[in-house]
């Protein structure tokens, strides 16, 4: 059974940095993804980005440029480099895995426990 543990995650100001780390245990499989998605207090679970062996990674418009997700097989840790943040990335993070693309909720079987990010203006 896979399980995702997450860390990383804090308060800082507009225009800092924050790296976002998930290591994950059990089974592996070459036809899954990882990525992360977040959720803002009252809002839906939205896509950030996702990586696999096979698939490039991608993003969604209001990251791209800005936040870099990357994978260590060795570690078997997944991170997410979050630049030049702002107050609207505010929510909690979440690390996920399933059957590659990955690009919504229902593509997920296994999440993370969660992160909290605080961008302040």
């Amino acid at each position: 059974q896979v399980h995702l543990a997450e860390s990383g995650g804090g308060s800082v100001q507009a225009g800092e940095s924050l790296r976002l780390s998930c290591v994950h245990s059990g089974p592996t499989d070459g036809r899954y993804c990882m990525g992360w998605f977040r959720q803002a207090p009252g809002k839906e679970r939205d896509w950030v980005a996702q990586i696999g062996q096979y698939t490039q990674p991608s993003y969604a418009d209001p990251v791209k440029g800005r936040f870099t997700i990357s994978l260590d097989y060795a570690e078997s840790t997944l991170y997410l480099q979050m630049n030049s943040l702002k107050p609207e990335d505010t929510a909690i993070y979440y690390c996920a895995t399933g059957i590659c693309p990955i690009l919504g909720v229902p593509d997920i079987v296994a999440w993370g426990q969660g992160a909290q990010v605080t961008v302040s203006s």
